[in-house]
């Protein structure tokens, strides 16, 4: 029996975690839910699944499911609810799918009370990803990515020598506005950035995939899961999304990982790894296929994948800050106070300014991470007056 925790359970990857769980309920058990603020929907799934405890980290929410619920799974608030959730002792397995940075202090606390983690949250891994791999090799416990591109690289690999690996070649869609000048994209409007051609996805990770950013920080993620270094980590646009990602190998062979683009597959192998199950994600037919592309991505139009390559070879708390500027100008786009194009000007700006610290402490990360938002969001009320004006 599987007993996992969802740190992150009422958004796209959680709810598509419990479907995965549902769908096999002789296998798992779910002990611990955690989400930010739906307490309607987080009450729907205590129902549903009987969770030891449920989490609500804005507080109000949590008052407000406490006033309702009279079952038995008990009610915690805030971070200190957060951290319980991820180290509750009956769990084995954390599936850590929050958005952004605030992923980092429970997916540590988790790895510190050994478990295993399955990694939705590639924020970690880019902020502070040498201290949480080596904190999981220290405890012995398993980074297991449930990024789709990660879970293909991860099956591409499996059983491989690592000294044979020449490249990882990590697919992308190229996002709703694949061929865009930038004259295009200088009207893009929240609505046309939210229209994924491929995947269903939270708001904040598809405006990363359409910018090219989550390209960028899944580039450094990968880094760290497979000890690869970057001159060794290609890009490769794929518009279909039914190749994952792909291993070339000293040989000159090249391991694909293929399939129609569904997040519960790389869950559910997150999960189960290394065994495989039925799943509930559709399969494909391969003889109404017919044609599958690939091209170098644009990386004049779309800046921020260079930038995430530069940073990511830099280290320190460069990432972090590319990260943290990321989301501030993501969430300022999405509240309509940043046009489309600005937001990687925003990350440039912050990381120019930043004065990398070279194999930070944990506290150096967070601090940079706080610097970045003062500092981007800075940025972004100097850009929003200058339009208005």
């Amino acid at each position: 029996m599987h007993h996992i925790a969802i740190l992150g359970s009422t958004g796209s990857i959680g709810t598509q975690a419990l479907e995965v769980i549902a769908y096999h309920p002789e296998l798992y058990q779910v002990t611990a839910l955690a989400a930010h603020h739906n307490d309607h929907l987080l009450e729907a799934q205590i129902e549903k699944f009987n969770p030891q405890i449920a989490v609500l980290i804005d507080d109000k929410a949590a008052a407000r499911l406490k006033s309702r619920y009279r079952g038995a799974t008990r009610i915690l608030a805030g971070e200190e609810g957060l951290l319980e959730a991820a180290t509750l002792s009956a769990s084995n397995t954390v599936l850590t799918a929050m958005v952004g940075a605030a992923g980092i202090k429970p997916t540590i606390a988790a790895i510190e009370a050994g478990k295993n983690i399955a990694l939705a949250n590639k924020e970690t891994l880019v902020a502070a990803g040498e201290i949480v791999t080596r904190l999981a090799k220290k405890k012995g416990i398993q980074l297991l990515p449930v990024d789709s591109e990660h879970s293909a690289l991860m099956q591409c690999l499996h059983g491989e020598s690592a000294k044979t690996v020449k490249r990882l070649l990590i697919t992308a869609s190229g996002g709703p506005f694949r061929g865009y000048t930038t004259e295009q994209l200088a009207t893009i409007t929240v609505e046309q950035c939210l229209r994924h051609p491929n995947w269903s996805m939270g708001k904040k990770i598809t405006v990363d995939s359409a910018t090219l950013v989550n390209k960028g920080l899944e580039v450094i993620e990968a880094k760290w899961l497979f000890g690869i270094e970057y001159d060794n980590i290609d890009v490769v646009v794929h518009p279909q999304s039914i190749v994952h990602s792909m291993v070339e190998f000293v040989d000159g062979s090249t391991i694909a990982q293929l399939g129609k683009p569904d997040m519960r597959l790389p869950i559910q192998y997150a999960f189960t790894y290394p065994e495989r199950l039925s799943s509930p994600a559709p399969v494909m037919n391969w003889t109404q296929l017919t044609s599958l592309e690939f091209m170098a991505p644009d990386t004049k139009t779309f800046r921020g994948l260079e930038l995430a390559y530069h940073v990511g070879r830099c280290g320190g708390t460069l990432p972090c800050v590319f990260n943290a500027a990321n989301e501030i100008a993501v969430n300022a786009f999405l509240a309509g106070e940043l046009p489309f194009l600005e937001i990687v000007t925003v990350i440039e700006n912050t990381v120019s300014r930043h004065q990398n610290v070279i194999a930070p402490s944990l506290p150096a990360i967070f601090a940079a991470d706080l610097w970045a938002r003062e500092y981007a969001q800075e940025l972004v009320l100097g850009m929003k007056e200058k339009i208005h004006r």
